[in-house]
């Protein structure tokens, strides 16, 4: 079963792929978006779907540290919902707090990577990693 994980933003949408078993998460890319725009990046995404067999997604739920829902959680479901409707495939939720704060460590501590650099690789190491603590979750 390959499961697709997305970090869901304003301006890009992460893109994670697993192992066809489903025990590892591998970074694919980063789709840029405009939401004002109404530009949600669906056409490439069913291009990866296809590319990869997805079997279903995870989208990360950017949740306030107290647990309250805000307005970019909103966003992050409604983006869910319409995948789900486009793709017709099962859509789960993932816990993202911190995601993006621990893939900036990581870049700059074990990688030693630029600022401009991170800029370009966040996203899909935000998406590894919320697909990754699912998949640890789920087996």
């Amino acid at each position: 079963m390959r499961v697709m994980g997305l970090d869901v933003g304003s301006k890009t949408v992460g893109v994670a792929i697993s192992d066809p078993l489903g025990f590892t998460a591998q970074g694919v890319e980063i789709i840029k978006i405009n939401e004002e725009a109404k530009e949600f990046g669906f056409d490439r995404l069913g291009e990866l779907v296809k590319e990869y067999q997805v079997d279903k997604f995870v989208v990360g739920l950017p949740k306030n540290m107290n647990n309250t829902e805000g307005p970019r959680v909103e966003a992050s479901k409604a983006y869910g919902d319409k995948i789900k409707e486009i793709f017709n495939l099962p859509v789960d939720y993932q816990d993202e707090r911190l995601t993006t704060v621990q893939a900036e460590r990581m870049l700059v501590e074990q990688a030693d990577v630029s600022r401009d650099k991170r800029k370009k690789v966040i996203d899909k190491l935000a998406a590894q990693l919320i697909l990754q603590n699912y998949l640890d979750r789920m087996f």
